[in-house]
């Protein structure tokens, strides 16, 4: 002890000053990054309740300018539905009023406001309808239907749709709150949840009666709202917005048990169709899986082909979900092939109780599918030449096809004009001669006429010279040439 006194060295700290050493700086850098976090997330410090409130209240109004806008935003989607043009629709998007009542409902959920709950309600379901009853009368009485990309693409909802309504209306309802609103957001989320087009789709699948298309898009458009809703509801509640009072406690309690029943209610149905969603999710998450796994790697003795892009996974809510796979050729798969496949399939936990049809060649029954398949591989085997030179050899084939148009008259018509108009005439003879000095080629419209015998040589050159001048007016042929015969 005292050499180490005389030597100047600091003693060892001893394992338990050690321990409580290290504690003491995790403690401390803990506490560092709770406190970065903390000030790089926290949204309610810099959140403008009041504001808030008003802005979303506002935008619940349906009458005057917020009426024109909405019809305006209708045709404007649909006609871009109708174009397949994105950059259209997202134009509607952006101006389209029905994101208010939808927040506005979200809002009175999280603050217990009654009032509001009933007039966004109301202002969300007039707008609804007059959205479908415009759009569907755009599409009964416009003259083309077309089953366009962007109006399929609204036809068919996913998990992705969920989520995209989820985050985009959290994104919103924070951007709202902000003070300074972002208007950037806004912009993105109305164009990323697209609340008109499947309104406007459902209008579509009215109009040419399809239910299927007006089903899926309406069921697009009610996942977008829900979730959006629900959304709003949660920041609103993280933010802890003021409940709205009551002068009368009573009322205040039985508003509060109303709205809490509203928003159980709205919380129910949400969670069954990210439920359903998301089971089509898994099952066509795996049965691709399958697919690629098992059946993509067959290999036919000879020319027989699986048809990947025929192949169709149809997952039917209350049914078995059915796999239909497609092949070409005249090969049919053995048994032991298709009961090895059925086998892998059921290792799959949600394509055990699918069913696994295999449409092979001449095998298939649905005579017009097999067509279609027939036709799909023919035109692949034929897409050998590009585009443009697709294109170039239609332009020379309609310029040869003009060219022999040309070169057809209304020989008919021509001939009993001229019967009329020339007593003398005996018959009358037309051709196209092609003619060469081995230096070009010349198409002549050639007349053979025959006068009548006994005729005058003076009556016939002063006939041939009407004649011919006649025949140049009217088959607007210029270098026509007549030969002339007389009758024996």
């Amino acid at each position: 002890m005292e050499d180490s006194k005389l030597s100047g060295q600091t003693p060892a700290p001893s394992p338990d000053e050690s321990g409580a050493q290290v504690k003491k700086d995790f403690k401390g850098l803990w506490n560092s990054i709770r406190t970065l976090m903390s000030d790089l997330l926290d949204i309610r410090s810099n959140t403008d309740e009041q504001a808030t409130k008003d802005a979303i209240t506002a935008d619940i109004s349906f009458k005057g300018h917020t009426a024109w806008i909405l019809v305006c935003s209708i045709f404007i989607a649909s006609i871009g539905l109708n174009a397949n043009s994105t950059a259209v629709v997202i134009g509607a998007m952006l101006i389209s009023p029905l994101m208010g009542p939808i927040l506005g409902m979200g809002m009175s959920l999280a603050i217990n406001d009654l009032d509001t709950l009933k007039r966004s309600l109301k202002n969300l379901a007039i707008m609804v309808s007059i959205s479908v009853v415009t759009s569907f009368l755009f599409f009964y009485f416009f003259p083309l239907q077309t089953e366009s990309s962007e109006l399929l693409a609204r036809t068919r909802p996913d998990i992705r749709d969920v989520l995209i309504a989820f985050f985009g209306g959290s994104a919103l309802v924070i951007a709202r709150a902000r003070r300074g609103t972002i208007a950037s957001v806004i912009f993105g989320v109305a164009i990323a949840t697209a609340l008109m087009p499947p309104l406007c789709t459902v209008g579509f699948g009215l109009a040419i009666g399809n239910m299927e298309y007006a089903g899926g898009a309406l069921l697009l458009f009610g996942i977008n709202t829900i979730f959006i809703g629900l959304a709003t509801f949660l920041v609103l509640k993280y933010l802890r917005f003021q409940m709205v009072r009551y002068a009368n406690s009573k009322r205040r309690r039985m508003i509060a048990r109303l709205v809490s029943l509203v928003a159980f209610a709205v919380m129910i149905p949400s969670g069954y169709i990210f439920y359903q969603v998301f089971q089509e999710f898994l099952f066509k998450k795996q049965a691709n899986e399958f697919i690629l796994n098992n059946v993509s790697s067959y290999k036919f003795p000879g020319e027989g082909r699986f048809l990947d892009n025929i192949t169709d996974l149809e997952y039917n809510k209350g049914e078995n979900p059915i796999i239909e796979l497609v092949f070409y050729g005249n090969q049919t798969i053995p048994d032991n092939v298709i009961a090895t496949w059925t086998g892998q399939k059921n290792k799959y936990s949600k394509l055990q109780d699918a069913e696994l049809r295999v449409i092979q060649g001449t095998q298939n029954e649905e005579a017009d599918q097999l067509k279609y398949v027939n036709e799909l591989y023919e035109s692949k085997k034929a897409e050998l030449l590009n585009k443009d030179e697709k294109i170039r050899l239609l332009e020379a084939e309609v310029t040869n096809l003009n060219k022999l148009r040309k070169g057809q008259i209304p020989f008919k018509d021509i001939s009993d004009e001229a019967k009329v108009n020339y007593q003398n005439l005996a018959s009358l003879g037309y051709a196209r001669e092609i003619n060469t000095d081995f230096s070009k080629l010349d198409t002549l419209s050639i007349f053979d006429v025959r006068w009548k015998a006994g005729t005058t040589q003076k009556q016939i050159d002063e006939d041939s010279q009407k004649l011919m001048n006649w025949l140049k007016i009217r088959i607007k042929d210029t270098t026509l040439q007549m030969r002339e015969r007389n009758a024996q």
